[in-house]
């Protein structure tokens, strides 16, 4: 085949996928059936100003797409449970996140934040829903063009990445500009969250589902948070977020995934 004939086999082929995405981007909403079955008839106040999301809008890699999700500084502690919807995934719920008495705000902390990263199979909105502690959600949205992060085949063999999981960092930073009481915490924990849906490019078989589904975070004995994770949070779960203490307590972390596996990691030291 000529170069001529490649490359445009090549543009062909990128244009074919392209409209494919498009014309599944394209197809009935999906929306209103998964707000009935994970909310039910309540109603849910959109773009009201609580939750402010940052997050490509073009994914480099649907594999692995991070997400900012910031808080005006007076609702941090108003906050009680907040859901990560990608609306066409096969498994939409990435992680539905559940706060502690820990994760409290003041106005001198500013903008609350709270970072991950998930997949993106098709062309999709990203709906971030929060619960407030007096009942009412709220919901933000972005709309993300990746595809095929939920069979995306990570850069490590299978069977290596099972025999390196359950590492878990945490690392707790202080900011002298932002005062004692001011903490930025960070938990990576390693682990593959293969989705069920990855071929192995060796054995040509799908790799079974094997996720980290249950993650909690405290300082001290003090809840911070709880993560309930799915398929659509990527690979080495990773989370960033901010809170207030009056503590010197470090973060402990203990997690465990499908296969009844426990990780468990703890912050060393303050940082700086």
């Amino acid at each position: 085949m000529t170069r001529s004939k490649t490359l445009a086999l090549s543009l062909l082929t990128g244009l074919v996928c392209s409209l494919t995405s498009l014309a599944h981007a394209n197809e009935s909403d999906p929306w209103p059936s998964l707000k009935t079955d994970i909310f039910g008839d309540r109603e849910i106040l959109e773009e009201d100003g609580l939750i402010t999301v940052y997050t490509p809008q073009i994914a480099e890699n649907a594999s692995v797409v991070p997400v900012s999700i910031r808080f005006p500084p007076a609702r941090g502690s108003d906050l009680k449970t907040l859901y990560l919807i990608v609306d066409r995934n096969p498994a939409p719920v990435a992680a539905t996140i559940r706060f502690g008495e820990a994760f409290a705000a003041s106005r001198e902390l500013g903008e609350r934040l709270f970072e991950t990263r998930v997949r993106v199979d098709m062309f999709a909105y990203l709906r971030i829903v929060a619960e407030t502690k007096d009942g009412k959600l709220h919901m933000t949205k972005k709309f993300i063009q990746g595809s095929g992060g939920c069979s995306g085949v990570g850069p490590q063999d299978p069977a290596e990445a099972i025999a390196q999981l359950g590492a878990v960092k945490v690392e707790r930073r202080t900011s002298k500009a932002r005062g004692d009481a001011w903490r930025e915490g960070v938990v990576m924990i390693r682990h593959p969250n293969f989705t069920g849906m990855q071929l192995n490019p060796k054995t040509r078989a799908y790799t079974p589902l094997r996720i980290v589904d249950n993650i909690e975070v405290k300082t001290g004995d003090a809840l911070l948070f709880r993560v309930e994770g799915g398929i659509s949070i990527a690979e080495n779960p990773h989370f960033r977020f901010n809170y207030e203490t009056v503590a010197n307590d470090q973060i402990e972390v203990r997690a465990s995934d499908t296969e009844g596996v426990s990780m468990f990691g703890r912050s060393i030291s303050p940082g700086s």
